[in-house]
């Protein structure tokens, strides 16, 4: 099995943990991303009231649906980003076996893409049972019955056809400046970190010595890189997660541009940024469980398959 196959496989498993740890705060920055009221709640204040309306299994409304997601968006990035990554590397003669800025771009351009593409109707999916209790405008009503995951399929396709399964995907493919940003971000931030602890332990006498990063470090570097990168991106989350919705305002954006003008002007700029809270720590956390577990787990497979591979 190649390294990129055992790559794909670690990703997913390490999503799954990720997203299972952190799946509140994702079920209530996707509801505060589709609201249009203005009303400002606490995270501590909407938690009690989506308690008190639909019980604590209502905070996990949409996690089948996230996981199915998680495990394909995580497997299929890591597929392309290593094979990619492997490409430009294998292209070169000799020298330096870490990424460029420009090349880290590249290669997070090229996984993005193809995983958007092909994960987009599982996220529709998950962000239609997330909001399904809402009201069509986006905002609360009374509770209805929650659908599972193939009755939101066939509910998505009565009403609005095969097409609905990528909705939002205009925004969602400007996104893949998220994992371009985190991933360059982490790639550098590595890099730098190698350098600097390689150069300290051959000016201690370890002439060949090369620094190893540890799990806390690969953690931290994935928290870091992930809080740059959502920051920046944020408000297309927003819009990508009022038309995944199929939010009746959102109907009204003509492209995705459109719809942060729209929502600038109708609920001014915190309009851009509901849920970032919530949001910014679970994409925090994700990050660094994600980064640490899928290194762990990826050396793990790898060690595992070794006897079978010399058999």
């Amino acid at each position: 099995m190649s390294d990129s196959a055992i790559h794909s496989i670690a990703g997913a498993a390490g999503g799954i943990v990720a997203m299972t740890a952190t799946y509140p705060l994702i079920f209530l920055s996707t509801r505060a991303a589709v609201e249009t009221k203005k009303e400002q709640k606490s995270t501590y204040q909407a938690i009690i009231d989506i308690i008190k309306r639909e019980g604590v299994l209502g905070l996990y409304s949409g996690l089948n649906s996230s996981l199915l997601g998680i495990a394909v968006t995580n497997g299929v990035y890591y597929y392309f980003y290593e094979r990619s990554r492997e490409a430009i590397l294998h292209s070169r003669t000799g020298g330096s076996k870490a990424l460029s800025t420009l090349e880290s771009m590249l290669t997070g351009l090229i996984a993005g893409s193809a995983t958007t593409i092909i994960s987009n109707p599982i996220w529709v999916i998950q962000t239609s049972q997330a909001v399904q209790t809402m009201g069509t405008d986006g905002n609360q009503s009374t509770v209805t019955k929650k659908l599972g995951f193939l009755e939101t399929v066939q509910s998505i396709l009565a009403k609005d056809g095969i097409g609905a399964l990528w909705r939002g995907i205009g925004p969602a493919l400007v996104l893949v400046m998220n994992p371009i940003i985190q991933y360059t971000a982490f790639e550098q931030l590595k890099n730098f970190l190698i350098t600097r602890r390689t150069a300290k332990l051959r000016a201690a006498g370890g002439v060949t010595a090369v620094a190893v990063l540890t799990d806390m470090d690969f953690f931290v570097l994935g928290a870091l890189s992930k809080l740059v990168a959502t920051s920046i991106t944020y408000p297309y989350i927003v819009v990508k997660s009022r038309l995944q919705a199929g939010s009746a305002n959102a109907l009204r954006y003509k492209s995705s541009l459109d719809g942060l003008l729209t929502i600038l002007k109708e609920e001014g700029i915190e309009g851009l940024y509901k849920g970032i809270g919530s949001k910014i720590v679970q994409s925090v956390l994700t990050a660094a469980i994600l980064f640490a577990g899928q290194r762990r787990i990826f050396e793990m497979t790898k060690a595992s398959l070794q006897p079978l591979i010399k058999a």
